[in-house]
């Protein structure tokens, strides 16, 4: 490999690297335990769970059929519709959090109707968090489930509607199973972005203890007032998205 290709490259290593391993060096070792088990973290640690496997559910139930039109539906202006299904990955998640709050606060144009006809509100709630966390997350699901359509062998399909299975059976018996592989990782990533997710959340949701306050929120908190519990939640959140790559590795081993 000719030098001036490695020099940039190991530069760039180091770039991505060192600082996490300050994170590590800085990281209060021998308190980790009793910082772990403040109420503060346990409390953040428990609603950044729940929300982020709620919304991951919520992106299972809207985004594989999503994805399903997306991939084998005859729908018009295709293109157009990806484009939007995708457009949180590169929104500035403080953008998506107005946008929700535009269309779902109290006077925006479904929230007041949620509102006025069965009295949801759901800015500033635990609701909310998921609200935001499904927007952010849900084009990582329908990207991987997709994919995991595109190159699915639809010759099982269509000899399973020969002998007489109906569309939802083929669905559900066949095609389903088929790309099981694509919606697992598609649902992991989307769990990981869920439980990263800071922006969209802080606008839409709020920063409330116990309520809204997850842990890329209780990281930014405790950054200004204790930064020692700013590390072992960032800890914690790194911890998690290295379990994520290392369970995806064998995925992207295989199509690289």
């Amino acid at each position: 490999m000719p030098w001036a290709l490695t020099v940039p490259a190991v530069a760039g290593l180091v770039f991505l690297v060192l600082p996490l391993a300050g994170l590590l060096v800085r990281a209060p070792w021998s308190t980790m335990g009793e910082r772990l088990a403040e109420p503060l973290v346990l409390e953040a640690l428990r609603l950044s769970l729940v929300t982020a496997t709620v919304a991951t559910a919520v992106c299972l139930l809207f985004g594989v059929p999503l994805a399903w039109l997306l991939a084998r539906g005859n729908l018009p202006g295709r293109r157009l519709v990806r484009a939007l299904v995708t457009v949180p990955l590169v929104l500035p998640p403080v953008v998506g959090g107005v946008a929700l709050l535009l269309v779902l606060g109290r006077n925006g144009l479904a929230g007041r109707w949620l509102y006025e006809t069965f009295g949801v509100s759901l800015p500033f709630t635990t609701a909310g968090v998921v609200v935001a966390e499904a927007f952010v997350a849900m084009p990582f699901l329908v990207i991987s489930v997709e994919g995991a359509l595109k190159g699915a062998d639809q010759r099982f399909e269509e000899a399973a509607a020969t002998l007489g299975a109906s569309r939802w059976r083929v669905f559900t018996r066949v095609t389903l199973p088929m790309v099981a592989p694509g919606v697992s990782a598609g649902a992991v990533l989307c769990w990981a972005r869920a439980l990263g997710e800071f922006g969209a959340t802080i606008t839409f949701a709020g920063n409330f203890p116990g309520q809204t306050q997850t842990m890329p929120l209780a990281v930014y908190l405790a950054l200004e007032t204790d930064p020692e519990a700013a590390i072992v939640l960032s800890l914690v959140l790194l911890a998690v998205s290295v379990l994520v790559l290392a369970s995806l590795r064998e995925r992207w081993a295989g199509t690289s």
